[in-house]
């Protein structure tokens, strides 16, 4: 076991003083006496200490009168007395007691029995006993004469005094009460009170002192442990002991604030009348109240320096056991590690391979924990110059990890040194290759029909020329050199004699095709087709039966698959191991101990916020999405199914990119900060977080380029069509990305946007508005300047937005969108075509008393938008179908050139949700009394709706409820899309004779009453669309 601690002497002094001073207030014999315990024997006052001195100085004890002092028990005389006599100090007490008793009133023989008793039982040292002998003129005579004869009995000098005027030349009258004639100031109750809280107060000092020293005693007299785990317990178990049993912090308080009150006691008469003059006895409790006091302050302060010294040195083993036990984990990893790197080639057979074994090195480099190594050397360097009383065992452990550190970074930098020049001879070997693959495909893919004239012949021969010209950057030109430089990582089984083979093959096959097309060129010749010869490129991952009957071209979109799918898979490898460095590297940290100070309070319990769900990307990639693109290396063609099955999980992406604001922000507000640097200076990163904070949203855009460019080289493969259906899932959630950035910005919408649906699409238009008050329509002022706003189109509502400046830099600088107006889409009708412009629609409601005319950046744009919404209304048409009966009635584009016009494409869809047809200004029985409603109906509803507001009817009723026959008013045009169906005006009159089964209803035309455009007689009738 470890050595202890020692007691300082500072704490024993000071509890030896304590004590002393406790023993001086309470007594030093064996059973000390307090008041406390002898309260009824000093209520009863036959000897009072008032606090007087002599002129000697002297203690004054007075005996008052006491009619029964004869019956007073021996017991409570010895009592009092011995406690009385205690009460001064040793000095005062060393000069002897002045004893005055009073027996004025009393009889000689009762003077003389006090006289007696007193001299058999007072314990203290006597100076002089004063009488105040009786008054009566006969005792007075009796007491002068029998004292002269019983004066030796006594045996202690006695003065007899007739009055306290003769007591005054003894004792000055301020050391006296007022009872013998004195001025002083005397309550016995007080007193008691007093004697009793002193003596308290002096016990808890004392026990309080005792208590600190037993504890002191206790942990200087403990072992230090030999492992960490105990050290850690004992400290823990003196520290709750520090706590809990060490009085200091809690008796301490209250020994400190009862001597507080003391003083205040004692103090109370000076504060009451500064002139007041204190007794001795005060004077002498005023000073060691005082004493005792500023003593418990100064073994508070040397008892907490000693705990302070002891838990600095349980510390400190605690960090030599912490030490002992790393170091012991860390050389033997170490031991493991050299003897691994001993069987590590420094040679490779491919580029895979070399990158594996380079992984391979790397990865042991993080295991043998170099880095833990080096840490730990620093640490023990911080200990030993903070003074660590093992310094002569911790400075031989960190030379040692030195050393080991040092040989295993020189192996490794050896042979990664080799493995590099490995990998650049690989990286060479593969630019080599893959130059030759891309002239077998500009061979291939150069048309024959371009080649049949003297001016293609030329253009093909010259596209020749120029990529021969780039033969010297990317080909291998002398080989003896090339073994000669990579001497020490060459092996049989590189590929550098196949490169060099086929590099003379396909620049063979280059000099072949421009010997032919300079004959092209310089005469022109019949129409020839050129076939390039067939390049020798084996797929590395496919089997040669597998493509040994493949064209030409088929061979050479292989080999571009093939390296679309190489890129895939090494990207996505790198996008990994960038996700782990920076959640190891960054996030990891913000939560070790060692890094808290360089942590700006702004960054404490926001890594959520500054890397989103980035872990859950990583795990996604690492564990799932990267394994499994990996079986698709032998047909890349059908890595589509790969994206496919996986798109739900892709969808992750979108909750980062919506946190990409916040997290930008907190990024430029804490940049500089130290933590960020120091945590890229370990990652030897030259770039900073905010860059690899961008990884994931460059990745997922990533995927649709790759996408994009193997589903063009794989037109006619069985995954064809996976690919163009992942492709666009892929650029569906990357429009849900782009469409949830703008809709997070979106400010002064009082309700929840999530209960509007699924935003299906969002764009900037200009727009115009206008509505209708009574039979007029009024126009906004500023009809002619559209209104710049930005719609967002959802499954339930149309929000208008208007869009605000853009400020900030990076994240910072996406727009924001302050709220205008919304549009319930249960209440919408649009015109697909508005007057004047191809570019504008009509969005109204409420039967058209609102309008808003909106012109697009582009005519896509707006039949984009108009199918859209066309979509929406079309589906909440069917599911009202469900429910209720509804009328369906086709209109063509109004003709005249007056009206809006709308496409004839576009149905015209009247939901009769509780309320009656009859309600709709679409065809109207005859007998209607709102005139007004039919005469506008042809101008204003001519859109497409998927409701209007409800009157007053039974839903119940409506339900199912077919057209009854008789007369209706048309309201619309509608021109006859066959033989059998009917055109009608606006204005005209029909018979509906019945409803078909498939809701047609059979209608006959009839005169319009005061209308020039229609005659009298009866029109021919036909089927016209209900439903």
């Amino acid at each position: 076991m470890g050595q202890g601690t020692s007691v300082p002497e500072d704490v024993e002094q000071a509890v030896e003083v304590l004590s002393t001073i406790s023993d001086d207030i309470v007594q030093k014999d064996d059973t000390p006496m307090y008041a406390a315990q002898i309260g009824s024997e000093l209520q009863k006052q036959f000897a009072i200490l008032p606090g007087g001195r002599g002129m000697n100085g002297s203690p004054v004890i007075v005996f008052p009168e006491f009619p029964t002092f004869s019956e007073l028990e021996e017991e409570e005389l010895q009592n009092v007395l011995s406690y009385l006599t205690s009460v001064p100090s040793v000095e005062a007490s060393g000069v002897g007691f002045i004893l005055v008793i009073d027996r004025r009133l009393d009889r000689w023989a009762a003077v003389r029995a006090t006289l007696l008793r007193i001299a058999g039982s007072f314990p203290g040292n006597l100076h002089l006993v004063l009488v105040l002998r009786p008054t009566t003129l006969f005792q007075r005579t009796l007491s002068d004469f029998l004292f002269k004869f019983n004066r030796d009995e006594f045996k202690m000098k006695v003065v007899m005094l007739s009055s306290v005027t003769e007591l005054h030349a003894y004792i000055d009258p301020g050391q006296l009460t007022k009872e013998l004639g004195g001025t002083q100031e005397y309550h016995h109750d007080s007193w008691i009170s007093h004697r009793t809280a002193i003596e308290a107060f002096a016990l808890m000092v004392k026990t309080t002192a005792q208590t600190l020293q037993a504890f002191g005693t206790e942990l200087a007299e403990t072992e230090l442990p030999n492992d960490a785990e105990a050290t850690t317990i004992l400290l823990q178990t003196h520290t709750l002991k520090k706590d809990t049993m060490k009085v200091g912090d809690e008796d301490l308080r209250v020994a400190q604030s009862q001597g507080g009150r003391l003083l205040d006691c004692i103090n109370e008469p000076l504060k009451a009348d500064p002139e007041y003059n204190m007794t001795h006895d005060e004077q002498e409790n005023l000073a060691t109240v005082q004493r005792l006091l500023g003593q418990l302050d100064e073994t508070e302060m040397a008892f907490d320096d000693f705990w302070e010294r002891h838990r600095t040195k349980l510390e400190q083993c605690l960090h030599l056991r912490h030490f002992e036990q790393h170091f012991r984990e860390v050389r033997a990893q170490l031991d493991v590690t050299s003897e691994r790197l001993s069987g590590f080639s420094e040679v490779s057979v491919s580029p895979a391979h070399a990158e594996h074994v380079l992984r391979e090195l790397s990865g042991h480099e993080d295991k043998a924990r170099v880095n833990l190594a080096l840490s730990l050397v620093s640490e023990g360097d911080r200990l030993i110059e903070n003074s660590h009383y093992a310094e002569d065992s911790i400075r031989p452990k960190c030379t040692e990890l030195r050393g080991v550190c040092e040989e295993i970074s020189s192996t490794l930098r050896s042979k990664k040194s080799l493995l590099l020049r490995a990998m650049e001879l690989h990286h060479a070997l593969e630019e080599a290759s893959h130059w030759c693959e891309e002239g077998i495909f500009l061979l291939a893919n150069q048309p024959v029909d371009r080649c049949q004239s003297q001016d293609g012949a030329e253009a093909a021969l010259q596209e020749l020329e120029r990529y021969l010209d780039t033969a010297s950057l990317h080909t291998l030109t002398d080989r003896s050199a090339i073994c000669c430089q990579y001497e020490a990582v060459l092996n049989s089984q590189l590929r550098v004699q196949r490169v060099f083979q086929k590099q003379s093959s396909v620049q063979e096959m280059f000099e072949k095709r421009r010997v032919s097309l300079k004959k092209l060129a310089a005469k022109q010749t019949r129409p020839v087709q050129p076939v390039a010869p067939r390049p020798e490129v084996k797929s590395p991952h496919s089997s040669p039966r597998k493509h040994a009957s493949l064209s030409e071209e088929e061979e050479n979109l292989a080999v571009l698959r093939r390296h679309v799918m190489n890129e895939l898979l090494e990207t996505e490898r790198a996008y990994v191991e960038e996700l782990l460095c920076v959640l190891e590297g960054y996030a990891a940290e913000m939560d070790n101990p060692a890094m808290a100070h360089l942590i700006p309070s702004n960054l404490h319990s926001k890594k959520d916020i500054l890397f989103g769900n980035m872990p859950e990307i990583y795990q996604f990639h690492k564990r799932t999405f990267l394994k499994e693109l990996e079986a698709y290396t032998d047909c890349p063609e059908l890595v589509g199914c790969c994206f496919l099955e996986r798109m739900k999980d892709l969808q992750i992406y979108e909750a980062y990119c919506q946190n990409k604001p916040r997290s930008e922000s907190l990024w430029r507000q804490c940049s500089d900060c130290a933590f960020f640097q120091e945590c890229q200076r370990k990652l030897e990163h030259k770039l900073g977080l905010d860059s690899y904070l961008l990884k994931p949203v460059q990745r997922i855009t990533k995927y649709q380029l790759l996408l994009k460019e193997m589903l063009k080289y794989s037109k006619g493969c069985d995954g064809c069509d996976d690919l163009q259906e992942a492709l666009s899932s892929i650029l569906g959630i990357l429009k849900a990305v782009n469409d949830s950035m703008h809709l997070i910005a979106i400010t002064g919408y009082e309700g929840n946007l999530s209960e509007l649906g699924r935003l299906l699409m969002q764009g900037s238009f200009s727009v115009w508005t206008e509505h209708k008050k009574g039979h007029a329509k009024v126009k906004d002022l500023a009809r002619f300047k559209p209104m710049q706003r930005h719609l967002f189109l959802h499954q339930k509502a149309l929000l208008f937005c208007k869009r605000r400046e853009e400020n900030g830099e990076g994240y910072e600088k996406a727009p924001s969108y302050s709220f205008k107006h919304s549009l319930s889409m249960s209440a919408v009708g649009i015109t697909e075509n508005a007057k004047g412009d191809n570019k504008k629609f009509e969005i109204w409601c409420n039967s058209r008393e609102e309008v808003f005319i909106v012109q697009a950046p582009t005519p896509e744009i707006k039949t984009a938008w108009v199918n859209e919404i066309r979509k929406v209304l079309t589906q909440q048409l069917k599911a009202c179908r469900g429910i209720v009966k509804t009328s369906f009635l086709t209109f063509p584009e109004l003709c005249d050139k007056d009206r809006p016009h709308f496409s004839p494409f576009v149905p015209f869809f009247v939901c009769v949700l509780n309320f009656s047809l009859s309600d709709f200004p679409i065809i109207q029985p005859t007998g209607w009394n709102k005139a007004s409603l039919s005469a506008d109906a042809s101008e204003e509803n001519d859109g497409y709706s998927s409701g209007e507001d409800p009157m007053n009817s039974d839903p119940e009723d409506e339900v199912g409820k077919k057209l009854a026959p008789g007369k209706y008013t048309v309201v619309a045009d509608c021109e006859k899309a066959g033989p059998q169906e009917l055109s009608v005006k606006s204005g005209d009159m029909v018979q509906l004779i019945r409803e078909g089964e498939e809701g047609q209803c059979l209608n006959s035309r009839g005169p319009v009453p005061n209308d020039s455009r229609t005659g009298t007689g009866p029109k021919p009738g036909g089927w016209g669309p209900l439903d």
